[in-house]
């Protein structure tokens, strides 16, 4: 599984990387039903990844390697082992105990369907029937007919933020981890806690990253044809409150919202000043592999957040959808399919790693904060041969494997080629099996090497934290045809010259303007008739 302690160990790789920040995933007490987003004690370490002494050994590490560490909080949900959860089965209907949590009578006769028509966003319905839980067998719930809630898996429960317990618990917990020298926290599905009065039926269908689907009229007849489980302005009330609890802090403390929120506008609603100091950008990671779709989407991202006085966020991997390196060489780039199994089609890997590098230098070169995916630095494909009898995803099961899952992306590191499971574990074992191809991208066989992702990555984010590009500002560049996207990236002080970014995803090698120094590329350029060109799928960073 690893642990904080093999985190800990790894630290130095990530400062040598060059990034500022590590984002932990869950690793609090938890069943693992989902991964670590089914949390049973928030205020806790799971056993199996360690204890509260190896958290602040972790956090006093990264801060003497100039590393800042943020944490994931879970507050749409709990698991249903949790103590609160544990408390309102059995304290029975009405009580102040199931008020924390989503409780409903069922409709029909007996109550024996669901109060409303809500999918999982994992597949199947968003209610269960409290006695047809597997535990309710003998137990004192065995009759109970009431319905609990749940936009994900049956083991993770809505919590009810109409209820002041809720909101006064998770103040507490984010004073808890602050206490202990966090400088953030990751809000998890920070769309998704407040839903919409009398949770009125909706006839749309919510997916992983990309957001909604309306499919007709239902949809649209209520809070302004948003879904009314996500994006109602209750949430952001709860975020001047955290905003103050993180402002009466010292130093430079962070709130960042993952929130699937469309159009960009409500999006940076999340982000005014008195609310999140970020919010992941996916409108940019399911984009397509096209030109003028990528500047549509930067244009309007920036237009959004300037409006708000907030910085924009890009990202093009994370932990929910296709590894970038294999999305980008599918016939299909954009957001790509919920997991790929050995009997799909399968991504070209040369094409995509291509593409893939170029996307993150077009990405670094933006002003604005990046996000990075472990394992890019590497090029680390999607595993889309992994066994079923492997897979962990709730999705996968939920959708009776019509769905593979996000398993293939979340497949532990390579760190030595030669090592027992590359040198994830010492005995060879990983939760998620790697692939056997994977030694020549461990970090020992790429390190030093001339033109390696990795060695790429840390040039890269030497160059942009050097140049200040994330402070910058943008400028679309002239001169360049149709297909190619090429910006220059201002200095915000006017402490250096302007870097000019272009991205060629045209067929057609792209001519550099003359009188530029190339500072960086993906890939290898062309020189012909006193020319430098751009090939296709490859990104250019020049400074003029």
């Amino acid at each position: 599984m690893g642990d904080l302690r093999g985190i800990t160990a790894r630290l130095e790789h990530l400062a040598r990387l060059g990034v500022d920040a590590l984002w932990l995933s869950p690793f609090y007490r938890s069943p693992q039903a989902d991964g670590g987003y089914d949390v049973a004690d928030y205020r806790d370490v799971d056993p199996r990844f360690g204890t509260l002494a190896d958290a602040d050994a972790l956090l006093a590490r990264a801060h003497e390697l100039g590393l800042r560490v943020i944490v994931d909080l879970v507050p749409n949900h709990t698991s249903d082992q949790h103590a609160w959860f544990r408390q309102a089965l059995a304290a029975g209907p009405g009580s102040p105990e199931r008020a924390r949590y989503v409780f409903r009578e069922g409709l029909g006769e007996t109550g024996e369907e669901p109060p409303n028509n809500w999918e999982s966003v994992f597949g199947g319905p968003a209610w269960t029937r409290v006695c047809d839980r597997p535990d309710a067998a003998g137990s004192a719930w065995a009759g109970d007919g009431q319905w609990y809630l749940h936009l994900f898996d049956a083991a993770q429960p809505d919590l009810s933020w109409e209820n002041t317990e809720v909101h006064a618990e998770f103040e507490d917990v984010l004073r808890f981890w602050l206490d202990r020298g966090v400088d953030g926290f990751r809000v998890d599905v920070a769309h998704g806690l407040v839903k919409a009065q009398g949770l009125p039926d909706w006839t749309g269908h919510v997916t992983m990253v990309e957001g909604t689907d309306d499919d007709g009229p239902a949809a649209s007849a209520h809070q302004g044809a948003r879904p009314p489980m996500f994006d109602q302005d209750g949430v952001h009330e709860i975020y001047r409150a955290w905003r103050r609890v993180v402002d009466g802090y010292p130093g430079e403390r962070v709130l960042v919202a993952e929130a699937w929120v469309d159009p960009l506008e409500r999006l940076a609603r999340y982000v005014r000043s008195d609310e999140m100091h970020q919010a992941f950008n996916f409108a940019f990671l399911v984009s397509r592999w096209h030109a003028q779709e990528l500047r549509a989407v930067v244009s309007a991202s920036l237009a959004a957040n300037d409006a708000v006085g907030a910085p924009t966020t890009w990202v093009v991997s994370n932990h929910d959808v296709v590894r970038h390196a294999s999305r980008l060489g599918l016939e299909a780039t954009g957001k790509g399919p919920n997991g790929i199994g050995a009997e799909d089609p399968q991504p070209d890997a040369a094409l995509g790693l291509r593409r893939a590098r170029a996307a993150t230098l077009l990405m670094l070169g933006l002003p604005g904060s990046a996000y990075l995916y472990q394992g890019e630095e590497l090029g680390l494909p999607e595993h889309t041969a992994l066994p079923d009898d492997a897979r962990q995803d709730p999705a996968f099961f939920r959708t009776r494997g019509a769905e593979k899952g996000r398993d293939g992306c979340r497949v532990p590191l390579p760190w030595e080629a030669a090592a027992p499971a590359f040198g994830f574990s010492p005995t060879g074992a990983a939760w998620l099996p790697q692939p056997a191809g994977w030694a020549r991208y461990a970090v020992d066989a790429q390190t030093g090497q001339a033109g390696s992702t990795l060695e790429l990555y840390r040039t890269t984010l030497r160059l942009r934290r050097e140049l200040g590009l994330g402070l910058g500002s943008l400028a679309w560049a002239p001169g360049f045809g149709p297909d190619v996207v090429a910006f220059v990236n201002g200095p915000a002080d006017g402490a250096r010259g302007d870097v000019v970014v272009v991205t060629n995803l045209g067929a057609t090698p792209a001519r550099l303007p003359a009188g530029h120094r190339v500072l960086v590329a993906s890939g290898e350029l062309i020189e012909a008739d006193g020319a430098t060109l751009v090939p296709t799928d490859t990104t250019v960073w020049l400074a003029r």
